[in-house]
């Protein structure tokens, strides 16, 4: 794989993988729409790669408050303290570190339960299209509907297992974790930008997971010569881009609401069928 293709797709990873418009389409997407310029599917490696640089820079922006979580949810003190503590502050954060861990839980059954057909007869430029157009039109009702009135200390066991559940439906490729885990939420009447925090920490243990089954894979059998610097610059981009996306959705959230993803989402699903229909056609 040359370079500069490993940066596009970590770019394209580090921006889709966090703003609500599907990682899984776009990455499986770029090189089905530039086949004919020498684009191939990256592979296992590649995959890695984006899932560690998604790692890294998820952690790297949350680390303080997984710290607390961690800490708290061990009955242990934080060695890093919230700038303005309050005496239930570790009650809120011990709560929230078990509330993950329960919403963790679908997304790993369903994960285990239809990985060959996420992998396989799911990848489908019409099913891609067909799930970028409903979760705009699923996305539009939380924004209608949303009264924006909670924040992550309001998380409850009913909203974790309703967003935990949302995320097993973005194994499907097109439906965007961030996007369907933001819009559940939004639903339980939490503000956007306290739905984003609780979509990106969600997705933590879920991408770790992931990451981790394909490395065990890629380590018995090595790093082709030819993808070790791809790969590392795959890591590094997707981390580094990855941590200014998290950071741009969360501050663009707290001001402004999901209409412009939701119409990148309908105009992009329909130019896929679009092309899709004329590529299928004798």
């Amino acid at each position: 794989m040359p370079i500069y293709q490993a940066v596009v797709l970590a770019i394209v990873q580090a921006i889709t993988e966090f703003l609500p418009i599907s990682s899984t389409a776009h990455l499986a997407l770029v090189p089905w729409l530039l086949r004919h310029h020498g684009w191939q599917d990256p592979g296992l490696e590649f995959d890695v790669a984006l899932h560690l640089g998604t790692l890294l820079a998820v952690l790297a922006y949350f680390w303080r408050l997984w710290v607390r979580v961690v800490f708290a949810g061990l009955g242990l003190a934080p060695p890093v303290a919230p700038a303005a503590a309050v005496p239930d502050e570790a009650v809120a954060d011990r709560r929230l570190l078990w509330l993950l861990a329960l919403g963790t839980i679908p997304a790993g059954v369903a994960g285990l339960a239809l990985e060959k057909y996420v992998k396989g007869a799911l990848r489908s430029p019409f099913v891609m299209a067909a799930s970028l157009i409903v979760v705009a039109l699923v996305m539009a009702y939380g924004e209608r509907i949303a009264r924006l009135t909670r924040g992550l200390k309001d998380m409850r066991l009913g909203d974790s297992l309703l967003v935990g559940c949302a995320q097993a439906v973005a194994l499907i490729p097109g439906v965007s974790r961030s996007g369907i885990t933001i819009t559940a939420a939004l639903v339980r009447d939490y503000r956007r930008d306290s739905a984003a925090r609780f979509s990106f920490l969600l997705a933590t243990p879920v991408v770790a997971g992931a990451a981790a089954v394909e490395g065990w894979h890629l380590l018995r059998h090595g790093i082709p010569a030819d993808m070790r610097l791809p790969f590392l610059a795959g890591v590094l981009v997707a981390a580094l881009a990855g941590y200014a996306v998290i950071e741009f959705l969360i501050r663009y959230l707290q001001t402004r609401t999901l209409k412009i993803f939701i119409y990148y989402r309908l105009v992009f699903g329909l130019i896929i069928l679009t092309l899709a229909i004329f590529s299928s056609a004798p």
